[in-house]
């Protein structure tokens, strides 16, 4: 019973933070990258003020101590639970969790130093050199968190099929 709730909850914090990264993927920066420059940075940057907060630190940082604790509590039922919930874990933390911080949030906090120029041509160019390859390796995070939900879904349906 505590590994299939331990393994409900990793897969529900797996979504969720899955579901972060998508909707920055397919609304959000394509909303921003429609709006002047100028505007999108400034909106940019108070969402990144804002985003270390109580309510994403979980899925954000216990998303892979809940796969890993899910594997290591699956073991003793199926391995190949284990397996998928070990594998969610490490895919989660390495292209999620670590890209993010490698990748994502220097870029957010090299955006947070901007000042915003009065001249749009200037803030046009700082939005362009921010938004596309912010937008690449947020696919890409969002690709692999979505790998971790499928491995989690198919690691709990391992365990309900106790294969």
């Amino acid at each position: 019973m505590l590994t299939n709730l331990l393994a409900l909850v990793a897969l529900l914090f797996t979504a969720a933070i899955f579901g972060f990264f998508y909707a920055y993927s397919v609304s959000a920066m394509w909303g921003l990258d429609v709006v002047a420059p100028a505007t999108a940075i400034e909106a940019m940057q108070g969402i990144n003020s804002q985003v270390r907060n109580a309510a994403f630190f979980p899925a954000f940082f216990l998303t892979p101590v809940l796969l890993a604790l899910s594997a290591w509590s699956a073991y003793g039922t199926t391995k190949p639970a284990a397996f998928a919930f070990g594998a969610a874990a490490i895919i989660y933390l390495s292209g999620g969790l670590i890209l993010t911080m490698l990748v994502n949030v220097p870029m957010n906090e090299a955006l947070a130093q901007i000042i915003i120029p009065d001249d749009p041509t200037a803030a046009a160019q700082i939005w362009a050199e921010y938004s596309a390859p912010w937008l690449l390796w947020n696919h890409i995070r969002t690709a692999f968190s979505g790998v971790a939900v499928l491995l989690a879904g198919g690691g709990l349906l391992a365990l309900s099929l106790r294969v």
